[in-house]
């Protein structure tokens, strides 16, 4: 039988409500056709986002598509999952004793709970102390997430945004403590940022907090926005003190979809103990004849990504992740020790704590630069491996960034040095690309 169907000649259904159906054959091939003009998920060393899970959880998935989380009467194992979940991110985040938390959509979602829940433990404790509470601020460096300042807009809290500085791309104590008052509901700190995949000095920044306190009676909570380090700094830096080990820490979230290794989209918030989470921010309601308590911004959800979390949490333990995040931190060394070599690169801050990624930039005067370089590198050989400038103040710094994931081998980050380096060759014959070949460059960080 030849390979076809009616849309091999007609144009797909794009504006008007389709008046009939079509053949499942026929719907699953044009949709198929299409996303075949997508990047290649192989090739993208932008997305922080999973890409790959392996056939049992793929399973696991599909057979559980059906099942709305938000419904514990009707599926009362998914809401015990999703809490065996938390617990064991809790315990892998040091907390000190029981806690509580949620699983999200994403990061994202998690820290507009996270926040909001800083937010209202603030406004409970100036009202016992009979003090305004109409100038909430929240403290943050420029090397934050977006939904960070989304938070601030939509919530009304004044965001104060640390900037950043050449050469200095996280943020320390000595950034925050000039931002802090006794409006400043919380302070974020990130492990594992978008821009480098370095943390913040959080240590320091709880120093700060953990004195403040005593000594002026202020008390400041942390929140870790870990969406990309959570699930890499336990088993690649299990010393390094981020978490619940620091005092000030009051909660965290991660995101389940990156390094977590599962699809999007699944997210997680964790707190401290459960005297941190704003009891006011808590719903019961009766539903379908089972009361429920409810903390998310989202309500009817699948359960599927859930039990994927669980699937990989079981299925890989501290063992299991600790060899997948040591596979890409040993393959992004190599990365980074080649491009290195070639002399065309300087690399960002490899000698520090840093998530499996390369960020470089390139040495030297050249004819062509990052954007150039990023814009050949896809048209030759179709990797995705973006080209940004930092945040003010560091606005005129443009850097790339190559994150290694689970699925790119040795052999393939070879072939990837290879082609930077032909890339390389090419610009250097031909200069720059086009002003219209750099419109399509992609420069963002990636999610």
């Amino acid at each position: 039988m030849l390979y076809g169907g009616r849309f091999l000649t007609e144009d797909a259904p794009s504006k008007e409500f389709p008046a009939s159906g079509m053949a499942a054959l026929d719907a699953m091939r044009l949709v198929d056709e299409e996303l075949v003009l997508e990047g290649d998920p192989w090739r993208n060393l932008a997305t922080f986002v999973t890409t790959w899970m392996e056939p049992e959880a793929q399973r696991l998935i599909a057979e559980n598509l059906y099942r709305n989380f938000i419904d514990h009467a009707e599926y009362p194992i998914s809401a015990e999952i999703e809490q065996r979940c938390i617990r064991m991110l809790a315990d892998l985040f040091n907390a000190p004793g029981e806690t509580t938390g949620a699983r999200t959509q994403g990061s994202s979602e998690a820290i507009m709970l996270g926040a909001l829940s800083l937010k209202w433990k603030w406004r409970e404790r100036r009202e016992a102390e009979k003090k305004p509470t109409d100038q909430p601020n929240l403290i943050f460096g420029g090397d934050v997430h977006v939904v960070w300042e989304k938070f601030c807009r939509y919530f009304d809290v004044e965001p104060r945004i640390v900037p950043l500085q050449e050469d200095k791309y996280t943020i320390g104590p000595e950034d925050v403590e000039a931002h802090l008052d006794e409006n400043t509901i919380g302070v974020a700190a990130v492990l594992g940022t978008t821009f480098t995949g370095h943390k913040d000095d959080i240590v320091g920044i709880n120093d700060l907090l953990v004195e403040l306190r005593d000594s002026k009676g202020l008390d400041i909570p942390l929140h870790v926005d870990a969406a990309s380090g959570g699930f890499v700094w336990p088993f690649v830096y299990p010393h390094s003190e981020w978490d619940f080990r620091l005092e000030q820490v009051r909660s965290i979230n991660v995101s389940g979809h990156k390094f977590g290794g599962v699809y999007p989209g699944i997210g997680w918030l964790v707190f401290r103990e459960k005297a941190d989470l704003a009891e006011d921010l808590v719903f019961y309601e009766n539903y379908l004849g089972k009361t429920d308590a409810t903390f998310t911004l989202n309500f009817s959800t699948g359960a599927a990504m859930v039990l994927a979390q669980y699937y990989n949490l079981i299925r890989l333990g501290r063992e299991g992740y600790s060899y997948v995040m040591d596979v890409m931190r040993q393959n992004a060394a190599t990365l980074a020790e080649r491009l290195q070599a070639s002399g065309r690169f300087e690399l960002i801050g490899a000698d520090k704590e840093q998530l499996p990624l390369v960020a470089f930039q390139l040495a030297g005067d050249n004819d062509y630069d990052e954007f150039d370089l990023s814009w050949q590198l896809s048209a030759e050989r179709g990797w995705m491996v973006p080209a940004y400038t930092l945040p003010p103040n560091a606005q005129d710094v443009t850097i790339m960034r190559a994150l290694v994931k689970e699925t790119l081998s040795r052999a393939q980050v070879d072939t990837l040095a290879d082609d930077i380096e032909e890339a390389c060759a090419t610009l250097d014959k031909k200069g720059g690309a086009h002003e219209s070949e750099r419109q399509q460059v992609k420069t963002g960080t990636g999610y």
